[in-house]
């Protein structure tokens, strides 16, 4: 027999009173009201849907009124209508609530960044939230992450690229979506905007780094000892020649990774492009560049402390401003002593081998890394001696002007 809509009358729900067993008044159409032993007043729907009876929670009296009740009974009977379950629908309602309200891209980035940190090198780790601190973050951080638009991300994306940098444009791309990825895992979004912008972005130009050539070095020399920027940003730069490590292993150096005595510099495996220790022979002009620095920087962690922060690095720009100062504008890079380096070495005709160990290429294998790292070790010495007297204009083939880095 079917039920008759609107039995129930205001003053009815109001003076129902508890009884020792829950019991129910009905309104028709499925809805009732549940009065418990407690003197609590739910608002359900029973209904059926493929086949099985369910029950729809509408709400608690008086939090939701008799007729607040009947606009919901009448919305998720629509529901069915169009063979819909209502029960389903409202989780999803509620769900989708839970993500608008209290998760932002920021969050979400932060909380990714932190997952995924132990699995890269802390500079690589640093590298990546500074390029999303610096440019989306200030514009979509506060952003739910369930609410933001291939459009409006594409917006922030585009001012990185007219700046002309193409390839961070693309590497904040490519962070953004692995962020939206992580939240779909996590259920706190369910879309990926950064997937539509496939193609959106002009490719980056793949260049090689600039690099000095053997003819140029003399110049650079003499520029170099006329530096008159800071410091410890023109020892930074003879010491990167010098060891020809990458930038970024450079700036995290701390002064505990160093045997002076023993001429060595240990660089942790946390903080190798490859994951595995590397040992870097010092040059006398090396333990010199470093003598100097520790009347400098010798009371901090860092050999090369943030001006304003004494325990964060140098910033990753701060070797390439010096160049530009220079007037090296698009002819050195911080990463292109790596490749005059190998360079020279090879026409003075060093093992090819020992060259690659010092540049740390190619040593995902632990094992073979640790065996080429011992097989080599002495002839890399010699190497790094021959390379620092080279530039200090002590090798015969080459007159290059010597770098004097003044007193302090």
């Amino acid at each position: 027999m079917a039920n008759v809509s609107n039995k129930l009358v205001g003053t009815g729900i109001k003076t129902a009173q508890a009884k020792a067993k829950p019991y129910k008044l009905f309104d028709g159409e499925g809805m009732y009201l549940l009065v418990t032993p407690s003197g609590g007043k739910y608002w359900r729907l029973k209904y059926r849907f493929a086949g099985k009876e369910k029950t729809l929670a509408l709400g608690v009296y008086p939090d939701v009124g008799l007729a607040d009740a009947r606009v919901k009974r009448t919305d998720a009977r629509k529901l069915l209508t169009n063979k819909i379950d209502p029960g389903l629908a409202k989780k999803e309602q509620i769900r989708n609530e839970r993500i608008k309200a209290g998760n932002t891209f920021e969050g979400m980035a932060r909380e990714w960044h932190d997952k995924q940190k132990h699995k890269w090198t802390a500079s690589h780790a640093e590298r990546v939230l500074t390029s999303l601190e610096l440019n989306i973050f200030p514009s979509l951080g506060a952003r739910p992450i369930a609410e933001i638009t291939p459009a409006e991300l594409l917006d922030v994306l585009r001012v990185i690229e007219n700046r002309g940098a193409l390839e961070i444009a693309a590497r904040v791309l490519q962070r953004c979506s692995s962020v939206f990825r992580y939240a779909i895992a996590s259920q706190r979004t369910r879309t990926n905007p950064a997937a539509d912008l496939k193609g959106a972005l002009k490719p980056p130009v793949r260049q090689h780094y600039s690099a000095l050539s053997a003819k140029d070095l003399p110049e650079f020399l003499t520029k170099l000892e006329q530096f008159k920027g800071y410091e410890t940003t023109k020892l930074a730069i003879h010491l990167l020649m010098l060891t020809f490590v990458r930038t970024g292993e450079l700036r995290a150096a701390k002064w505990d990774e160093f045997d002076l005595p023993g001429k060595m510099w240990r660089i942790p495996a946390d903080r190798m492009k490859m994951g595995v220790e590397h040992l870097v022979p010092l040059s006398d002009q090396a333990l010199d560049v470093l003598n100097r620095l520790q009347v400098l920087t010798g009371a901090y962690d860092l050999v090369f402390p943030g001006r304003n922060y004494a325990d964060k690095p140098i910033s990753e720009n701060t070797v390439l401003y010096g160049l530009y100062r220079m007037g090296y504008h698009s002819r050195a890079t911080g990463h292109g002593f790596r490749t005059t380096a190998s360079t020279v070495l090879n026409e003075l005709g060093f093992e090819s081998d020992a060259i690659e160990r010092q540049l740390a290429h190619g040593e995902k294998d632990k094992v073979r890394a640790a065996y080429n790292r011992a097989k080599y070790l002495d002839k890399r010495k010699a190497m790094m001696q021959t390379w620092a007297d080279y530039l200090d204009g002590k090798n015969d083939s080459e007159k290059v002007v010597p770098i004097r880095s003044k007193q302090v």
